[in-house]
Parts: structure tokens; C-alpha cells; sequence
């Protein structure tokens, strides 16, 4: 069981290794984040958003959405970014076989996908500039 475990936490290191961060995307951005002001600088560095943001601002700080809606009301129309709960998940599971004892386990590393996973984040966009940031708590 010790190699399933070993084997399930490389794994998971490399997905996390793989995984855009805002410092990443700062180097790659690093000539539109110099010309922010210091607040906000601060704020994409800790993966933070705030209302006046623009949308280069939010990608910085928070990667590519995982969906995109827009929404029309009678104030106009904008445009929502939602970043999905992706924090990892983990499993265990054992299991018996027939025809002889065969037992066996293992170890699970994932991150909530598909239909069942929550929104944690909301940005809202009117004309480019961010108008309401909606948390999950």
C-alpha cells in the first residue's frame, strides 16, 4: 500500500507543479504588471480581484475562467467569469475478489470537475472593468 500512496502523491505533485499561478502569469505579463499601481499589484500577487479590475487584471490574478456567461438585464449587458472549486479531492477504496482471496486498495487524487462542481468565484464585467466579485463562503 505504501507504493499506491507514494505513487498517488507524485502525482499530485506534478498536477500541482503544472497548475498557472499568479506568479507565473505575472512573468509572463510582466511588462502590464509593472505599470499597475502598487495596490493592485499586491492584490494580483495574493490571487485577489477587486471591483475597477480590468479583465487582463483578472486573468493575472486568477488564470482563464473555467466558464463564461453573459447576462443581459435592463442596466445592459455583461459578462461573468466563473472559476469553479478545484480544490483536490482524495478517495480510498478497498476491495475483494472472487474466486480466491484477492484483496486490494488504493488512493485517489483529483480536483472536483464535470456537473456536480460548485462555483467559488464570480467576476462580473460591464464595458471591461470588473462591477461585483460574488464568493462562495
Amino acid at each position: 500500500m505504501t507504493k499506491q500512496l507514494a505513487l498517488a502523491a507524485l502525482a499530485l505533485a506534478l498536477a500541482l507543479a503544472g497548475c498557472s499561478t499568479p506568479d507565473s502569469r505575472i512573468e509572463k505579463n510582466s511588462g502590464s504588471f509593472a505599470g499597475y499601481p502598487p495596490a493592485v499589484q499586491a492584490k494580483i500577487r495574493a490571487g485577489e480581484v477587486d471591483v475597477g479590475f480590468t479583465t487582463e487584471m483578472v486573468q493575472i490574478a486568477l488564470g482563464k475562467p473555467d466558464r463564461v456567461l453573459r447576462r443581459r438585464t435592463t442596466e445592459g449587458e455583461s459578462e461573468v467569469w466563473i472559476y469553479a472549486d478545484k480544490s483536490p479531492t482524495f478517495g480510498f477504496g478497498v476491495g475483494i475478489g472472487g474466486g480466491g482471496h484477492h484483496s486490494g486498495g488504493g488512493v485517489a487524487v483529483g480536483t472536483s470537475t464535470g456537473g456536480d462542481r460548485e462555483d467559488r468565484l464570480r467576476v462580473v464585467f460591464k464595458a471591461g472593468k470588473v462591477t461585483a466579485v460574488e464568493r462562495r463562503e
